[in-house]
């Protein structure tokens, strides 16, 4: 990406000659960029992310000027993400629309983080419970909701939420060349068995583990809080799919398999159990978890990655976006046809 249009916007953000010292690529998601900037204005230095479009996006994710919204809404809450500025729609700056958010300490690596021994599992899982907790405080009747992009229409006290995700999976499917008949299985039974919703809330759409940053010390020693060792929740990241919906949503996405990077018995992320999550989020919310609708939005959680993969995967045999990181997730289709197939015979 070139930057020389970049730096004379960001003087003029900042108000003084600015120099940008440092610009590198982060790493990140499949259909968004992430760069590190450091900057040297006003004699100090200051690092930010630039997050902008890669070229291509997956059905239902936000705009970025839709996602920074949603973070300003989220930062409102109390969230612990970061927070972000200077939005712009101008694509002769770096070639798509973006914005500046807030950089942050740690690592969002699964894998690292699982494995390091030192991580206290059960406090993450409060951490993480009680920030979805507050994500959901928003609501699409909240005074200060401003977000009317995301309205479709849904009802609360109804099935609209599931019935509208069981509608939306099925018109991906219908763009894909292939024939995927075990999806349109499950689809079937969560047509079949679509719950009602309660309080129609800002769901994340994507809350699992590699959008959670834990700030890790050095050598993997988790970073000093208050005098007590402790891991430290950074920030939830990546929010182009959120949207108004059903709170377990998130808590049944946050429950895949596929999220649990090998640590299956764990079926909160791969690092908790489900007792563990639960009680801190029903204490910050006030609202009692249902089990059944938790199950119903986790296969739903299977059957909507597994689609993502398939689509992901038909980028790169199209020609459109070729590339190892597609064709491998294009791959795996079968394990969440597989697990949302378990889940509904109610089998392990």
């Amino acid at each position: 990406m070139k930057t020389d249009r970049l730096q004379p916007y960001l003087a003029s953000k900042v108000g003084a000659a600015t120099q940008i010292t440092e610009f590198r690529q982060l790493s990140g998601g499949a259909c968004q960029d992430n760069y590190l900037v450091r900057l040297a204005h006003d004699s100090k230095e200051e690092e930010l992310v630039l997050r902008t479009d890669k070229g291509a996006s997956l059905m239902g994710s936000l705009s970025r000027a839709q996602e920074y919204q949603v973070i300003e809404q989220a930062v409102a809450a109390g969230v612990l993400t970061p927070a972000v500025k200077w939005l712009s729609e101008d694509t002769a700056i770096v070639g798509h629309p973006f914005y500046f958010m807030q950089k942050i300490a740690g690592t969002a690596n699964p894998r690292e983080i699982l494995k390091n021994k030192k991580v206290d599992f059960k406090r993450l899982a409060h951490d993480t419970a009680t920030n979805l907790a507050k994500i959901h405080s928003c609501t699409s009747t909240s005074p200060n909701a401003s977000l009317a992009f995301l309205d479709r229409g849904c009802k609360a006290h109804t099935q609209d939420v599931a019935l509208t995700a069981v509608s939306d999976c099925r018109r991906m499917l219908d763009d894909l060349p292939a024939g995927y008949p075990a999806l349109e299985l499950c689809l079937n039974w969560a047509e079949a068995n679509a719950p009602a919703s309660d309080a129609l809330v800002l769901c994340h759409g994507d809350f699992r583990m590699g959008n959670f940053m834990l700030a890790l010390g050095d050598a993997g020693a988790p970073a000093r809080q208050s005098g007590s060792e402790a891991p430290t929740l950074s920030g939830i990241l990546d929010w182009e799919f959120a949207h108004w919906g059903d709170r377990h949503e998130d808590v049944g996405y946050l429950r895949m398999r596929d999220w649990r990077f090998g640590k299956v018995k764990n079926e909160i992320g791969g690092f908790a159990a489900p007792d563990d999550f639960y009680a801190p989020y029903e204490a910050a919310s006030g609202v009692k978890l249902d089990r059944e609708k938790i199950r119903f939005w986790e296969i739903m959680g299977n059957i909507r990655w597994a689609i993502g993969a398939a689509m992901q995967g038909e980028r790169h045999l199209s020609g459109k976006d070729k590339g190892i990181e597609f064709a491998s997730i294009g791959r795996r289709v079968g394990e969440m046809e597989f697990e949302a197939m378990r889940l509904i015979e109610g089998v392990g």
